[in-house]
């Protein structure tokens, strides 16, 4: 599901940690000397095995056919996948579920005047692709959980149609009520657009890729290049997923053949008026007819033609019809049983369904999957038991609404609050560098398994290519001199759009997200085009960076499940969440701001009045600036959550520092209990507000962004949406959350000095 295409965020393993003196590199954090030697010779036997010929014939036999939801070749692909963990030595099964999957039935976009254009809704095949003419197996072009509806209404283009587009709307005069808005993708998730247009009386919505963000602009299109052509259309889901990912009837519970289902009325995650998205060949004509005033210069697309707002004169006819059926999941899970804490455990996953072959996504991060999944059953038949039980997942439906990690997540949440210990996460995987988000307890961990990983062509360290990288893009000498001084790099928060959600999100288990990226690019995301001759000649062609995937989780999962203490460090979170308290500030204090230069510009007669002949005029109104909010509670629980955090450092360094005492004793099961619990620590019961569903205090998608992630999202959307009892309430709540963390980090420290002695 990750937009990868267009890049909505994710930095090179983000910015950087205080300086320290480098660590030892034979020490590894959680085993003793002797259990390091072993696990140093079994990561070296592990990344060994994983092979680029293997992973080019998982991915072509995967996608051979479309293989979307509910699909033959669906169902087909999973069973493939449940022979191969077998044959790996694995415990593997399907388990199932029943899922609301909307398809289309009728589609229909059409301007009405001031002249007449049908727009074709349809990508053709290419010459010499050859699963790009599958046309009978092919999901058409659409939004999933769109809403059907028939309207016409006058076409206003919306930019990216998120919400700082509508407030430049309004300084224009422009209303969107009883229109239907056209936005081009890009600037946030596709969901977050019908629901701005909705909120603001919009009737309808289309979504089209421009060439400047995703075309002949970027460079020569396929078949010739990798950008999209000009037919080329990004299907998607368009269901509310910052309210609740999964099935849009079973929220909360999985969507097994007992559950309780909400009628289809009273699910909230379907959009509220009909939306398509179509290409930019089809989006021409439409532009072109819009008159009103010029768009803004950060608007303006790359097609040949003056971009306008509108609304008008062109008036456009939408319809969208679907079949509102529910369609089978079909979840392959796969499990190595630890050999002496079985009740531990650490999950790995990556999802097998696609919106049509999906090549790059997801089979692109599937295929390193594999080849881990055999790798370790190599080891296991050497000899080798994990620690702790390993699960290996190949989740279906994620496309559509991370369906099959919701719903397995829900149907076991129980067995997750007692056992998940970690959980770690891919989904696209192509040529570059190392790019790595999640748990910022896990965030050293991170840093030594890419020291210990090769690039494929430089050669050096994935974690020093990394640094590298991040130096030669900093303008600042100062920024340079911390990044080359720095022990660790750090890791970006995660938001959602890809199945870690329901891990971190609501069962509160440290999660990872890890990938490489940084130098493919192309446009064929969600479309007929994401297939293997595509990815074989413009993305990982050899599939080098397949290996190193491979190679980068597999060593994670080994060391995690071998770990006699489980290596989560604190350090990075309690710097982590002083920055992002400090974030909190400058964004009340740019509020004011904001506030005080509106309320100047009203005086000044700069903010139009609403100018649209369909509305009355309406007069702007003053704002009222933000008042003081009291961020001491917040302020004291990151300074004991930095205090915690290195009591427990020092005791932990010296439960490890004894090289003639195993760590493995029964001390060690009362602190790794703990330790598992530290993430759970960080969700409240009660969920955000608005959204129980996501517990998570420190990491969310945003209400209006989608994928995109807010911190201490309670407190920062709350200042955002300029809700200033909700703001203080939150400060509290979250003060409440860490001071709780800090607490825990405390026991783990007292199990710790009792590990020591």
């Amino acid at each position: 599901m990750r937009a990868f295409a267009l890049p909505i965020a994710c930095s090179v393993l983000g910015a950087l940690l205080v300086a320290a003196a480098p660590r030892p590199l034979e020490e590894l954090r959680g085993f003793s000397a002797r259990a390091a030697r072993d696990e140093r010779d079994w990561e070296a036997k592990l990344q060994a095995i994983p092979s680029s010929d293997s992973m080019r014939s998982y991915m072509r036999r995967l996608s051979a056919r479309p293989h979307h939801v509910g699909s033959p070749y669906d169902k087909a692909n999973a069973e493939w996948l449940l022979a191969q963990f077998k044959e790996w030595g694995w415990q593997a099964q399907i388990e199932t579920f029943d899922v609301l999957f909307p398809t289309p039935r009728e589609r229909a976009v059409e301007l009405v005047t001031p002249t007449r254009f049908v727009a074709k809704l349809q990508e053709p095949s290419v010459p010499g692709d050859p699963t790009s003419g599958q046309q009978s197996e092919q999901l058409p072009t659409y939004n999933a959980y769109s809403a059907d509806g028939d309207v016409t209404g006058p076409l206003v283009y919306v930019n990216y149609g998120v919400p700082a587009d509508y407030e430049q709307l309004e300084r224009l005069g422009v209303s969107v009520k009883g229109a239907i808005v056209i936005a081009r993708y890009g600037g946030s998730w596709r969901g977050i657009k019908p629901k701005v247009a909705a909120e603001h009386g919009a009737v309808g919505c289309l979504i089209y890729s421009d060439p400047r963000d995703d075309g002949y602009r970027q460079g020569d299109v396929y078949p010739q290049g990798p950008w999209r052509p000009r037919d080329g259309v990004q299907r998607g889901s368009v269901a509310d997923m910052p309210r609740y990912p999964g099935d849009p009837l079973t929220p909360g519970v999985g969507a097994t053949p007992g559950a309780k289902r909400l009628p289809l009325a009273e699910a909230q995650t379907i959009t509220k008026i009909p939306v398509l998205p179509i290409s930019y060949g089809d989006a021409q004509p439409l532009l072109a007819a819009v008159r009103g005033p010029m768009a803004p210069d950060a608007w303006r697309g790359a097609l040949p033609l003056t971009y306008r707002i509108g609304p008008g004169p062109a008036k456009v006819h939408l319809r969208v019809k679907s079949d509102w059926s529910t369609k089978p999941l079909y979840d392959v899970i796969a499990r190595l049983p630890g050999a002496s804490a079985a009740d531990q455990w650490i999950m790995r996953g990556n999802h097998h369904d696609a919106w049509v072959n999906g090549a790059q996504d997801p089979i692109s991060g599937l295929v390193p999957l594999l080849e881990e999944a055999r790798a370790l059953g190599q080891l296991a038949r050497q000899g080798w038991k994990p620690r702790r039980t390993i699960i290996y997942a190949a989740w279906d439906g994620e496309e559509p609404g991370l369906l099959g990690s919701t719903e397995w997540v829900e149907t076991h949440g129980d067995e997750l609050r007692q056992h998940g210990a970690v959980y770690i996460n891919s989904d696209v995987n192509s040529r570059g560098y190392l790019l790595a988000a999640g748990s910022h307890a896990l965030q050293r961990l991170v840093n030594d398994v890419a020291r210990d990983i090769v690039d494929p062509e430089t050669k050096l360290s994935v974690w020093k290519r990394a640094q590298l990288k991040q130096i030669a893009d900093t303008d600042s000498a100062e920024r340079r001199r911390e990044i080359r001084q720095a022990t660790d790099l750090r890791i970006d928060a995660l938001g959602s759009g890809s199945d870690y959600t329901p891990f971190l999100q609501h069962a509160g288990i440290a999660t990872l997200d890890l990938r490489y990226g940084g130098e493919g690019g192309g446009g064929i995301y969600h479309s007929i085009y994401d297939d293997f001759r595509w990815f074989t000649t413009f993305d990982d062609t050899s599939f080098v960076y397949g290996r190193a995937l491979a190679q980068t989780v597999g060593t994670a999962v080994l060391r995690l499940a071998n770990a006699e203490v489980l290596p989560l460090e604190f350090g990075g979170l309690a710097e982590t969440v002083g920055r992002y308290a400090g974030e909190l500030k400058q964004l009340l204090k740019n509020s004011q701001e904001q506030a005080r230069e509106r309320n100047r510009e009203i005086e000044e007669g700069l903010f139009t009045a609403t100018a649209d002949p369909r509305e009355p005029l309406v007069a702007p109104q003053p704002e009222e600036v933000p008042p003081h909010l009291d961020f001491a509670p917040l302020d004291n629980a990151v300074d004991a959550l930095t205090k915690s955090a290195q009591r427990y450092e020092q005791a932990f360094a010296r439960a490890q520092g004894d090289s003639g005492k195993p760590l493995a004793r029964p001390e060690a099961q009362a602190l790794n209990a703990l330790l598992i619990q530290s993430e759970r620590t960080l969700t409240s019961a009660d969920g955000l507000p608005r959204r129980p569903w996501f517990r998570h205090q420190l990491y969310a998608p945003g209400f209006y962004t989608g994928y995109g992630v807010k911190t201490i999202p309670g407190v920062r959307e709350a200042i955002e949406e300029r809700n200033w009892k909700e703001a203080d309430d939150q400060i509290g709540r979250v003060a409440q959350t860490l001071t709780a963390e800090a607490a825990l980090l405390d026991r783990a420290t007292a199990a710790a000095d009792a590990l020591a002695r």
